[in-house]
């Protein structure tokens, strides 16, 4: 797959480099030679993890990011409305560096207690940021050999819910502020997580503000009911579903693991900020919302 990714952007750039890191780190050590280097455009041929590691060198550059969705999740691409097929999605890539079509994408920013403004103490994330539940179901999909796709993501829900375990959540946006027993928070630059679950179902990341959903405490047949609408987007209209717009919004309350574009950041308390038109994305113009 790869070599058919660059034979197709060869046609169409003066010079291309073909990397393949072991590890984050040889990946990060690769990007900030290229970055300081002149990079132009970076490419990512992976999934929603890739992504997200590319996104900290794109974010507050002029490197303009192109996504090649090869992954279990790609929810970054299925935000965009490109194609989820990594063979239809590099001629998207293709036509736009022969157009020279980018758009801005905001991201969020993760910053942890006693750190400083956006740089080596925070995080940036494209897609969604969660805790709680479905931070757990994700570090347990991770962990599963089986099955691929995004089916081992409702493999890792079912193990998750024999393990349910409330805890004291405080949602605090600065206009509101919401102190409960809760199950799950999940802040959305876009709207989806975990292969295409709309847990976030309006939020748009071009809006400069970022979408919270919160499950307060609830029963395990409780959430057993929930579970269902979340593949509609139906699940924000139960009455133990709360949802909030904000642009920054600080989560407090307990320790539980945080979980962004798949990713472990690490626990909470923390505070999200949205950072409007950040990053650079090549695209076909296509917007959300």
């Amino acid at each position: 797959m790869a070599g058919h990714v660059a034979q197709r952007l060869r046609t169409v750039v003066d010079e291309l480099v073909l990397h393949a890191a072991n590890t984050v780190e040889e990946s990060r050590a690769w990007l900030q030679d290229a970055v300081s280097g002149g990079l132009d455009v970076l490419v990512v041929l992976g999934g929603d993890g890739a992504v997200h590691h590319a996104v900290q060198f794109c974010a507050e550059t002029r490197v303009a990011l192109g996504v090649v969705p090869c992954g279990s999740g790609n929810d970054l691409a299925r935000a965009l409305r490109l194609p989820t097929d990594p063979y239809e999605a590099v001629e998207v890539v293709v036509d736009a560096l022969r157009n020279g079509s980018r758009s801005d994408l905001d991201l969020g920013t993760v910053q942890f207690p006693g750190g400083g403004d956006v740089g080596s103490d925070s995080r940036w994330f494209a897609t969604v940021l969660c805790g709680g539940f479905d931070a757990r179901v994700n570090e347990r999909a991770n962990n599963l050999r089986w099955p691929h796709g995004s089916r081992r993501y409702d493999v890792a829900l079912l193990r998750e819910l024999l393990a349910l375990r409330p805890g004291r959540l405080l949602v605090d946006t600065g206009q509101d502020r919401v102190e409960l027993q809760g199950t799950l928070v999940a802040v959305g630059n876009t709207c989806a997580y975990g292969g295409g679950i709309p847990v976030c179902p309006h939020a748009d990341p071009r809006d400069g503000l970022l979408d919270v959903t919160v499950v307060h405490r609830v029963r395990r047949w409780e959430l057993v009911r929930i579970l269902p609408h979340l593949r509609t987007g139906g699940h924000i209209d139960h009455p133990a579903v709360s949802t909030l717009r904000a642009r920054s919004v600080t989560l407090s309350g307990n320790e539980w693991p945080v979980y962004a574009d798949g990713e472990p950041l690490g626990t909470m308390p923390l505070t999200v900020r949205c950072v409007p038109g950040v990053l650079t994305m090549l695209d076909r113009n296509i917007r959300t919302g």
